[in-house]
C-alpha cells in the first residue's frame, strides 16, 4: 500500500495568487513558511529554520483560499506531494515539487474555519501556464 500525505501548519510567505484556466476552473498558487528550531550540540545554541512549501489549490478550496487568507494568515494544510517536470524556453529541463492541498483549516484569530476541497485538475496544463513569479 502507498500513502502520499502531507500535513503543515505555518503562514503564509505572501498573497495567494488566483487563476481561472480557460475550462473555468480555479486554481489558487501560494506558499506557506514552516520554522523549524533546534539547539546544536556542540555550542547548545538555539538555531531555528524557515522552509517554504509551493502549494496548489484547486476549484472551490482555491475560491475560498484567495477571498479569505493573506500573507501572514497561519493555516493548517492537508493535501499530497506532486512532483513535476517540463521543458523551458530555452530547452532546460525544470523540475518543481509542490503540495496539492485538499484540506484547509484557517487557525489564529476568533474565525476559525475548515474548508475540504475535493476538485481535482479536470484538465492537463501546462506548468509554465501556472508558476507563481520567484522573487529575485
Amino acid at each position: 500500500m502507498d500513502l502520499n500525505k502531507v500535513s503543515l501548519i505555518g503562514n503564509l510567505a505572501k498573497d495567494p495568487e488566483a487563476r481561472t484556466l480557460p475550462s473555468g476552473q480555479s486554481v489558487a498558487l501560494f506558499s506557506i513558511a514552516t520554522n523549524y528550531a533546534w539547539r546544536d550540540a556542540k555550542t547548545k545554541e538555539k538555531k531555528n529554520r524557515a522552509d517554504f512549501h509551493r502549494v496548489v489549490a484547486w476549484g472551490k478550496l482555491a475560491e475560498i483560499i484567495t477571498t479569505y487568507l493573506k500573507k501572514g494568515s497561519k493555516v493548517f494544510l492537508e493535501g499530497r506531494i506532486q512532483n513535476r517536470s517540463w521543458e523551458d524556453k530555452n530547452k532546460n529541463k525544470r523540475y518543481m515539487t509542490e503540495v496539492v492541498a485538499s484540506d484547509l483549516i484557517m487557525l489564529g484569530g476568533s474565525n476559525k474555519k475548515a474548508v475540504t476541497g475535493d476538485e481535482t485538475a479536470k484538465e492537463e496544463i501546462d506548468v509554465e501556464e501556472i508558476q507563481i513569479e520567484e522573487d529575485k
